[in-house]
């Protein structure tokens, strides 16, 4: 089971984060990056699925520089709060708090970052301004940094029922970051992945999404990447 601790900052607040570890040595480091919905239960379920995965995986609580212990619920008023709080927070302070986590896990080993929705994007960051194997799970965001180039491998995810990425947007990744993995479900809509909530989460996109994460943290994350 994970622990919540506490982990410094680039902005001399320390923020909560909720991290769990393999049994025996890490493969390596995964910092888990949130939907706008906080540091919430599913979050925290997949934090452990990848410490069930042999890493060490750590979720940082962004919005702690805000407000302490968000958890909103998957409803309309969760959605406005949730868009408030990405705004306050801003994607530039969320990278530089991927990097405080990767810190704090060094000694699992090579670090990487996934990140779902609004994390999507902040995970695409994480490979283009920290130089970290990042996968980028349906980030609407994305598109507003097609000028940065990425330094380390990307794999994206998307749904092709998903409405806020319809195909043009999806062709601009193939764009931007040519060498980047890229996927397309079909019968997937946003938030395919998060099984929370049955009517969003597609499960056999999510589970071939699962695996193909997992296959590029193996190949990227290991001893001979």
């Amino acid at each position: 089971m994970g622990r919540t601790i506490q982990i410094n900052t680039s902005r001399m607040q320390c923020i909560g984060a909720y991290m769990a570890k393999p049994e025996g040595t890490p493969k390596g480091g995964i910092v888990v990056v949130q939907e706008i919905f906080g540091l919430n239960a599913w979050v925290r379920s997949v934090v452990e699925r990848f410490a069930a995965a042999g890493y060490t995986a750590i979720a940082p609580a962004f919005f702690d520089h805000v407000e302490r212990d968000v958890e909103l619920a998957y409803d309309a008023a969760g959605i406005e709060r949730g868009r408030e709080l990405v705004g306050e927070v801003g994607l530039d302070l969320a990278a530089e708090d991927v990097a405080s986590a990767a810190e704090s896990i060094a000694s699992a080993g090579r670090i990487g970052c996934v990140g779902y929705c609004w994390g999507g994007t902040v995970a695409l960051l994480a490979a283009t301004r920290l130089g970290m194997p990042a996968v980028s799970y349906y980030g609407s965001r994305n598109v507003g940094y097609t000028d940065e180039p990425a330094r380390a491998p990307l794999m994206f995810h998307f749904g092709a029922r998903d409405r806020s990425i319809p195909p043009a947007a999806i062709q601009r990744h193939r764009e931007a970051w040519p060498q980047a993995q890229l996927h397309v479900y079909e019968g997937a809509g946003h938030a395919f992945d998060r099984d929370a909530e049955p009517y969003d989460y597609h499960e056999a996109s999510a589970l071939l999404s699962r695996e193909r994460t997992l296959e590029f943290f193996a190949r990227h994350l290991g001893a001979g990447a």
